[in-house]
């Protein structure tokens, strides 16, 4: 079946001819009118006969996402043959209709244009940018086929290079360790149906929220929010490059009419967002491999440039979530995700880098304070043939590892170790990735040559931090857990605030803040007409990592009581020794200045309190 959505003003229609002996011609209207709605133009396809309920099942499917998108609940289906030159019988067709109508009518307001008839019809289109969206389903559903797969084999895998049963050694691990395991190989959920710690953090502490103008599960960020965002960004983007990574910015849109890409999109694509753009259907895309391996195909790659790694903060990747799987800032439909792909010699040189740049992952948690967990994933054949390499990159990362072998090779991986952070309520939140991909190059033409013959490169594919609203959430999910709240203090919107007694404090707290703004510290003045112990409260809500109250004594001498809250203590220091205890705080990672102004009584309120 291929469908048409068009979010309309109205759409109204009237029968004027019968088509033959195909025509409805009862239990169904023959002029109508529907306002602020979805009109849904269908082509029933041949192939849709061969499984009617599962095509009536996934058409509802996608109705339903599509209106969610666009937030109306009043459908018009309208049959329409021009999509397609392979349709189905005039009674197959009529009968997936009515079917389709029956199912939507339980929750929609639907309006259904008979079949068979030359019709009249009147419609305005809203005009924004998911005003027209195409799909295209069947009675398929993916879920069935891998149902069927066989289950994967799980050891847990010691630095030693021992092996065990993870379910039976889960008394002697780690709590984090022992959630991973109970998600991973027992498939349980925990907590199951509870609201995420950080979905209410991430509102209270005014960083993000979900915006009801847009599509669902797509966010906005507010200053305090969108710098820790940034700061993560530029973090993950100074690492890579660092690291031999080469930026480059690649398209938001890809044709699904190239070849490689529709054959990439369709097995590993399912649930993208797809649309007509003039003659041609385009999908936004998913993430950046389209971009980077258009790029390594247009390159002249010498075996000397191996290994050759391209990087992109893709900042706009997209899934189709479906309504009800999108969580905060754990699943989203528009996320950002750092990706790098490196081409490589052969299989000994990509192993290599699977090893160095899992390790380079594993720092991304040292530095944001995150405990990893780790699940290396292969196939029982694969594993037989390089367990000593398993062995030596389990040792590398000096911490048990999850190993799970699969009967078989379904995916374009060969090897892929996944990361995960541990969220309040014990559920896995995957973060990093690196992927050896046997497939990619031959399918997009890439090659190397080595003065003799070309060759088909294996290709990584690596995100040292996962998405980064999912680093987000994994950081706020950690605050749920502490006694004491607080984020890495290069991450914390201020990092040090002044408390003046009285306004007759407010300009020699300024020049403080001045002055270490000369040190890239983010620090600010809670100049705001409240009680101090309100205000030190406020800096407690606020999570700012050092602040001092600042009265004549203070003035005078020169030396701050300043409040540490990593520590949750009181420690009189020099502006000095302040601006050198936060510096070696901050250490080597990014800084960069205050995103709201430096007194608070500038602040606006962007949520309500």
């Amino acid at each position: 079946m291929k469908l048409l959505f068009i979010h309309s003003d109205h759409l109204e229609f009237e029968t004027t001819e019968a088509i033959g002996d195909i025509a409805e011609t009862s239990g169904v209207p023959h002029e109508g009118k529907m306002e602020e709605c979805v009109t849904a133009f269908i082509s029933v396809e041949r192939g849709d006969s061969e499984s009617v309920a599962g095509t009536v099942e996934n058409a509802t499917d996608e109705l339903r996402d599509v209106t969610a998108q666009l937030g109306t609940n009043r459908i018009v289906l309208y049959p329409y043959a021009h999509l397609s030159e392979d349709l189905a019988a005039p009674e197959v067709a009529t009968d997936v209709l009515q079917r389709l109508e029956a199912a939507l009518a339980e929750e929609f307001d639907v309006l259904r244009a008979p079949f068979g008839w030359y019709k009249s019809f009147e419609l305005s289109c809203k005009g924004h940018p998911l005003s027209e969206l195409s799909r295209h389903v069947s009675g398929h559903r993916e879920e069935q086929e891998s149902n069927e797969r066989q289950p994967s084999d799980w050891r847990l895998m010691n630095p030693d290079g021992s092996l065990h049963d993870p379910i039976a050694s889960k008394a002697d691990l780690g709590d984090d360790m022992r959630a991973f395991i109970e998600s991973e190989v027992e498939d349980k959920v925990a907590s199951k149906g509870e609201e995420p710690p950080h979905l209410r953090i991430m509102r209270e502490k005014g960083f993000v929220d979900y915006d009801d103008l847009s599509d669902v599960g797509n966010l906005r960020y507010y200053p305090r929010g969108k710098l820790i965002r940034d700061q993560l960004m530029r973090y993950v983007s100074d690492l890579v490059v660092d690291d031999g990574g080469m930026p480059v910015e690649t398209p938001i849109m890809y044709d699904l009419g190239a070849r490689p890409i529709r054959e990439h999109a369709e097995k590993f694509g399912e649930r993208q967002y797809r649309f007509e753009s003039g003659d041609r259907r385009m999908m936004l895309r998913f993430a950046a491999c389209f971009g980077q391996f258009s790029i390594m195909r247009d390159m002249h790659i010498s075996v000397n440039d191996l290994p050759l790694r391209i990087y992109e903060m893709s900042t706009y990747s997209f899934r189709r979530e479906q309504r009800g799987e999108v969580s905060g800032l754990k699943r989203q439909r528009a996320f950002t995700m750092p990706d790098m792909h490196t081409a490589t010699r052969d299989a000994d040189q990509a192993r290599e880098e699977l090893l160095r740049q899992a390790k380079l992952a594993l720092q991304t948690g040292v530095d944001l304070g995150l405990n990893y967990e780790a699940a290396f994933r292969m196939t029982k054949a694969f594993y037989e043939d390089n367990e000593r390499w398993v062995k030596t990159v389990v040792s590398e990362l000096d911490k048990p590892v999850l190993v799970e072998l699969l009967p078989e090779r379904h995916h374009y991986w060969s090897a892929k170790i996944d990361f995960a952070a541990i969220d309040g309520l014990g559920r896995p939140i995957e973060n990093p990735t690196v992927q050896i991909d046997v497939e990619s190059a031959e399918r997009f033409d890439i090659e190397y040559t080595d003065g003799a013959k070309t060759h088909h490169p294996p290709i990584l594919h690596y995100s040292p931090s996962g998405g980064i609203e999912r680093v987000m959430a994994a950081l706020l999910e950690k605050t749920a857990t502490m006694e004491t709240p607080r984020l890495p203090t290069w991450l914390s919107p201020t990092q040090v605030r002044f408390i003046p007694v009285s306004d007759e404090h407010v300009q020699h707290c300024d020049e403080l803040v001045d002055r270490l703004g000369e040190a890239t510290i983010r620090a600010d003045v809670d100049d705001r007409h409240e009680s101090v112990g309100k205000r030190i409260a406020r800096a407690e809500t606020d999570w700012v990592p050092y602040y001092a109250v600042v009265g004549d004594r203070e003035q005078s001498s020169e030396e701050y009581g300043v409040n540490i809250r990593s520590q949750d203590e009181e420690r009189t220091m020099t502006l000095d020794e302040l601006r050198n205890t936060v510096r070696a705080d901050i250490h080597e990672l990014p800084d960069r200045n205050r995103y709201l102004p430096q007194h608070l009584s500038n602040h606006p309120r962007f949520v309500g309190h």
